[in-house]
Parts: C-alpha cells; sequence; structure tokens
C-alpha cells in the first residue's frame, strides 16, 4: 500500500498513475455535502481529462437536469452560456447534489476546455440516475413533436398511464401491489421507437433513447420500492451502470469515462455487508463487467467536520456538524494513523491488516441526523477490496449550495438518501 500526503496538487500524481490507463474511473464521496470531497475530485477529474484523456463525466443526477449542463459545457446551441445557469435549474430534491458552487466551478472550467477543441472531441457531462419519470417524458414529448410526431402515441400512452398517479409516481408502486396498474407494455413500445430512432439519428435522438431508458427504469424503481427489500436499489444501481455502458458505447470504442457518486455506489458492494443483502452497486457491476484491471474505484472518508444535509425527506438544507467517527471504524483508525489529508493506494504485499478487515466505514446521506453516529450511518467494509484507492480528509467543510429552484421531495430511498 502506497500513502501520500496530500498537500500540493502534484501529490495527486500516484492516484493518476494508478488511473491513467482505466476505461471506468469512479470518484466517491462519503457525504453528499462536503467541500472537501467535491473539491479534491474536481482537480483529480480535471487532471483525468487534461492529462489523460477521459471522454465524459456521469454522476449520480438526473439525465434531463444534466442534459442542460451538458449542452453547456460543450456550447451546444441553445445551451446556456454559463453553466452555472442550467444548474441552478435543477428542481428535484435534493437540489444541493449538483447545484452548488463546487460543480459549477468544474463545469466552467469544463467549458472553457471543451470551446477549445473540435465539437467531436469536447468532453461531457451526463446524469446517470433513474427518478426523473415527469422530466423525462416531458423532454420525450419535446424531441418527438419536433424530430417524429408520428410516434408521439406511443409516448402519449406511456403518458396516459401514470398520468393517473400525479406527481407522486410511487403511488403508481403502491397501487401495482393491488390492482392492474402495471405500464410495462406502454414504456416498452416508447423504448423500442426511441433505440430506433437513436440509431438513425443524432445526440438529440440519443438523450430520447437514454430517456425511454429511464421512464422504463422508473416504472421499475417504483414497483419495486413498494416491496421493500433490496431490489428498489438493485435496479437504480444496474440502470446507472447500464447508463454508463450506453455512454462508453455512444462516444466510440476507446471511450473512457469518469463517474460521480456516494461511496455506497462506487465502492464494491462485495467488499460489504450489502451482499448479504442481496444487494450489488455500479462500482461491482463495472468491475464484473470490464475487468478489475479495466476500473479504478476511489472513496472518500474524513473523522470530523460539516456538511449540507436535510433532518428529513424534502426538507430545506442545512449546515450540519459531523462528530468524530466511531471509536473502531474506518475513520477513527485513520485519524490516529495518517496525516491530515493523504492518498492512500491499495495493492502490493505490504498491506496492513486493516485494510482487509471489515471496519465500520462512515456513510452519510442527504439525509442525516448526528446524533444518530452511536447505532448508525456505518457500513462493514474492507477497504482494500472495496475500493482501488482512498483519499482522506481529517476534517472536512461543508459545501456551498445554488439558489436552485425547489420542488417536494419525492418518496425516501433505499437505503436512506445514498
Amino acid at each position: 500500500m502506497l500513502v501520500q500526503r496530500l498537500g500540493a496538487p502534484s501529490d495527486l500524481d500516484p492516484l493518476l498513475e494508478r488511473a491513467r490507463d482505466a476505461r471506468v474511473v469512479m470518484i466517491g464521496e462519503a457525504t453528499h455535502g462536503s467541500h472537501d470531497y467535491y473539491r479534491i475530485r474536481e482537480q483529480l477529474t480535471r487532471r483525468l481529462i487534461a492529462e489523460c484523456g477521459f471522454d465524459f463525466v456521469a454522476v449520480e443526477g438526473d439525465w434531463p437536469d444534466c442534459d442542460r449542463v451538458h449542452r453547456s459545457v460543450i456550447g451546444a446551441a441553445g445551451g446556456a452560456v454559463e453553466p452555472q445557469v442550467a444548474l441552478e435549474r435543477f428542481e428535484r430534491w435534493p437540489t444541493w447534489m449538483w447545484a452548488n458552487a463546487e460543480v459549477a466551478r468544474f463545469c466552467s472550467w469544463l467549458r472553457a476546455w471543451n470551446v477549445e477543441r473540435a465539437e467531436a472531441s469536447r468532453v461531457g457531462f451526463h446524469g446517470l440516475d433513474v427518478y426523473s419519470l415527469w422530466e423525462s417524458m416531458q423532454a420525450i414529448f419535446d424531441y418527438l413533436g419536433e424530430e417524429d410526431p408520428a410516434s408521439l402515441e406511443a409516448a402519449q400512452d406511456a403518458y396516459r398511464c401514470f398520468e393517473p398517479y400525479g406527481k407522486r409516481v410511487e403511488e403508481y408502486g403502491l397501487a401495482s401491489r393491488f390492482v392492474s396498474a402495471r405500464c410495462e407494455q406502454e414504456v416498452v413500445r416508447l423504448l423500442a421507437r426511441t433505440r430506433q430512432l437513436a440509431a438513425a439519428d443524432g445526440p438529440d435522438a440519443f438523450s430520447a433513447w437514454q430517456n425511454a431508458e429511464v421512464v422504463a427504469g422508473a416504472e421499475r424503481y417504483y414497483r419495486e420500492m413498494v416491496a421493500g427489500g433490496p431490489g428498489s436499489w438493485n435496479v437504480r444501481d444496474s440502470h446507472m451502470a447500464d447508463t454508463l455502458e450506453r455512454l462508453l458505447e455512444r462516444y466510440g470504442p476507446d471511450a473512457r469515462g469518469v463517474v460521480w457518486a456516494h461511496n455506497t455506489h462506487v465502492g464494491d458492494a462485495r467488499a460489504t455487508d450489502m451482499a448479504a443483502d442481496g444487494m450489488l452497486n455500479i462500482g461491482q457491476l463495472a468491475r464484473e463487467r470490464h475487468g478489475a484491471d479495466e476500473v479504478v474505484l476511489i472513496g472518500f472518508g474524513s473523522w470530523r467536520g460539516s456538511v449540507i444535509a436535510a433532518p428529513r425527506w424534502g426538507s430545506p438544507a442545512e449546515a450540519m456538524v459531523v462528530p468524530p467517527a466511531r471509536v473502531g471504524s474506518v475513520e477513527d483508525l485513520l485519524h490516529q494513523l495518517m496525516p491530515k489529508r493523504a492518498v492512500l493506494v491499495f495493492g502490493g504485499p505490504d498491506q496492513p491488516g486493516w485494510v482487509t478487515e471489515p471496519l465500520d466505514h462512515r456513510a452519510i446521506g442527504v439525509v442525516y441526523d448526528p446524533s444518530f453516529e452511536s447505532w448508525g450511518n456505518y457500513v462493514p467494509t474492507r477497504l482494500g477490496q472495496r475500493y482501488d484507492a482512498f483519499i482522506w480528509c481529517d476534517e472536512t467543510t461543508a459545501l456551498h449550495p445554488l439558489p436552485a429552484l425547489t420542488t417536494p421531495g419525492e418518496m425516501e430511498t433505499y437505503p436512506a438518501g445514498v
């Protein structure tokens, strides 16, 4: 195991060398609201793009919202000149995950990087998640209305199937347990048509296809969610992994992508107690699909600090204190052993026992109660098997949300808010 004190930008060199030839680099975060994770992730991603030629960034966000950002950063016709304007249009709670000053800074850099390059070589910004059923449906209507009015019927049939449940589409999932409220046939028709269009057309058709995949994934997700258990989690992470595969194919045979998501999605689930509960994640699926040598998984952690989170699902975000980590946890151990900031690159014969032994590893989602620390918020983890590398920040500070639009939150995801 290599340990590098993290201070100057060059201190990321060992990690960059580990990731240089990978097809997929996934960079996590131990919370959805810490400035330090977002800032270091931005610095590493800039170098992966500028020095290693990575082709796109894909984040744990909604496709329609991120597509507006994508159009801005590649300088597409009709895209916002300032990426922050696109980020401020994020509406679905929790907006602060991506509508924040840290992401705006990265996207402004990315636009400046892109406009100096040919259109075909510009680096994209995309959303992987499955939640945006209504927004994706509207995007499909907008596209078909202009490009293929003959296919509008398939979209209208899918819309009518979900329409009785309004914006609270989780009620569709509840209804599907007791009455014939399955929308699969309508969704399959819509998916088939948009796939055909994407095969024969350009980026707008591809985006319409991806929105149809979101509608199909959301239909499965909400049905699984009301049944309880790991089903909805697995639908969501499988959708994100499949979206990543479509992006790699779209960008070409030699394409390479950077993924930004929570540690709980990025770190291989097989090295945690998630596997015993029947759960998988995108880090595991990427390793299985591409091989461990082609995938680099990078986690984050800290001992204490502050974070942007919400006390309840759908409530306003606030800055909260993150107390010192639980005694005996990964974070408690690294607080004792490591510099204030460090990069750990796993591998080799000299790994200490704590790298391969299961230890509690803190995970803070968008919903957080610091008083719950004594009995929750931790995932038993074999750190060196869950990640290829780990970035340690002994103390963190809260990130800086933008004044984004906010709509009420949907039903809580499983598990809470990651």
